[in-house]
């Protein structure tokens, strides 16, 4: 009986624990005008699971708690084992007191190029570069479980963020585009460049002040999380005053233009004038939905 019960608590213990994320990994090939080779289907399936089954943290993650995220990779050429595209990542977080998720990052990576044999070993290692495939892989989980922390605690994100920028050190040796600063304005190097400035400090202040002062007040009291995710947005204000169009700016709004256009068009009435006055200034791409703004 008592061998019994040991075995009972080892299978809860090992089912109530398991990896940081539930991503689904979709692959597009249809550019390459062979989408129906079997390799993409393999490249789709390892990803997959190298996503999903890797232990990426230190911490126990129960099955609620896993980080719910997609990646949606573009190929648009494929020749012998090279290939290039671009990878979509986005990722959402649960809502306190509602069945609601809220969309937390959304970015598109144009630069995308790596290599691949089929059924070749997808395996991370997060002091030394392994191939370009594993770096940007990894480099946007670090990315996805750092926006999810910092939604939760004050700058929770920091030690994930921070291994993102050590993917970003050691594979800047390597040709592929997307890990330098002379790769352009809105790549792998930029994102995490933004993150980690003391620049854009406030914006990570701004996605908890968003989410845990706002999002997750509106069970139990609308206007007062109105207000707050309101305030949340206006103080970054004074961060694009120093650095107009910023990547991580353009990313937030493609993540919240539609979520904020639909807290703020009903529901109770909170001051939006100051507030429709800095979503003009900091996400004027975004003017048509804010003039549906009305409460």
């Amino acid at each position: 009986m008592r061998r019994i019960l040991l075995i009972l608590i080892l299978c809860f213990s090992f089912s109530a624990y398991t990896q940081e994320l539930n991503c689904n990994v979709v692959i597009n090939a249809e550019q390459t005008g062979n989408a129906n080779l079997p390799v993409f289907k393999t490249l789709q399936k390892q990803i997959r699971e190298f996503v999903n089954n890797t232990q990426w943290t230190d911490r126990e993650y129960t099955t609620k708690e896993r980080v719910e995220c997609s990646m949606y990779i573009n190929i648009t050429s494929y020749s012998s084992d090279v290939f290039s595209g671009t990878i979509q990542v986005q990722s959402s977080r649960p809502v306190y007191g509602s069945s609601y998720t809220t969309s937390v990052h959304n970015i598109n990576d144009k630069d995308f190029t790596f290599r691949y044999l089929e059924f070749q070993n997808l395996v991370y290692n997060p002091n030394l570069f392994e191939s370009n495939l594993i770096s940007v892989i990894a480099f946007h989980v670090y990315m996805v479980l750092g926006i999810d922390a910092d939604t939760f605690s004050p700058k929770g994100g920091s030690e994930y963020f921070n291994q993102a920028q050590v993917i970003l050190n050691y594979s800047q040796g390597e040709s592929t585009k997307g890990w330098k600063l002379s790769d352009g304005t809105q790549n792998r190097y930029a994102l995490i460049d933004n993150m980690l400035s003391p620049t854009f400090e406030d914006y990570r202040t701004v996605m908890y002040q968003y989410h845990r002062n706002g999002l997750d007040l509106m069970s139990n009291d609308q206007k007062v999380a109105k207000s707050n995710v309101a305030d949340a947005i206006i103080s970054l204000e004074s961060m694009n005053r120093v650095r107009p169009n910023s990547y991580i700016l353009r990313t937030f709004f493609d993540a919240k233009a539609d979520e904020i256009q639909d807290i703020f068009g009903s529901g109770p009435k909170v001051e939006i004038t100051k507030l429709v006055s800095t979503l003009n200034k900091v996400a004027p791409m975004y003017s048509s939905q804010w003039r549906n703004i009305k409460y």
